[in-house]
């Protein structure tokens, strides 16, 4: 049974860093993004192949470059090859707008994996190594403004730096 218990908890802790590393991009959290990886992991996303911690600088840059970003993970599936490493493969789905000359906004709409290999060291889990495949892309035009729509006002947040106003530490 403890060892039931343990691994239910190691996947939770697991599932934890997957949503933290959406969140962290959307939000444009360095520091946050940096926990999510070791910063000897290996990194693949085709345009970039090295280590996490000469990734991070690149990946926060591409982001701060959208003026909307969004990424959803889910279907995620892990498992233990001891009690210090895992293997887990997720969706996700990645969405990027900028405005363009005529003041819309548009950009692409990307669907992929994470294949992902874990090491838990000190009690901490974190990505030991990362390939990304991109499985199809659409583009996005005519994406809604950053002004609320007068006819259904919905809240929008321009997020084009760290440090948001409405970003909290969870």
């Amino acid at each position: 049974m403890d060892t039931a218990v343990q691994e239910l908890l190691d996947k939770k802790a697991i599932e934890d860093v997957v949503a933290r590393y959406a969140r962290t991009l959307d939000w444009l959290d360095d520091d946050g993004q940096a926990s999510c990886y070791w910063p000897d992991a290996d990194i693949d996303y085709g345009f970039f192949k090295g280590k996490a911690q000469d990734f991070l600088p690149v990946v926060m840059d591409i982001e701060r470059a959208s003026q909307r970003r969004w990424h959803m993970l889910g279907g995620l599936i892990i498992a233990f090859q001891s009690a210090t490493s895992a293997s887990s493969e997720c969706y996700g789905i990645f969405a990027g707008a900028n405005p363009q000359e005529d003041g819309s906004l548009a950009g692409n709409l990307y669907g992929g994996r994470y294949l992902d290999e874990w090491d838990k060291r000190k009690g901490e889990w974190r990505i030991s190594s990362r390939l990304y495949i991109v499985d199809w892309h659409r583009p996005l035009d005519n994406q809604p403004g950053l002004e609320p729509n007068p006819d259904f006002p919905l809240p929008t947040a321009k997020i084009t730096e760290s440090e948001h106003p409405l970003y909290r530490r969870l």
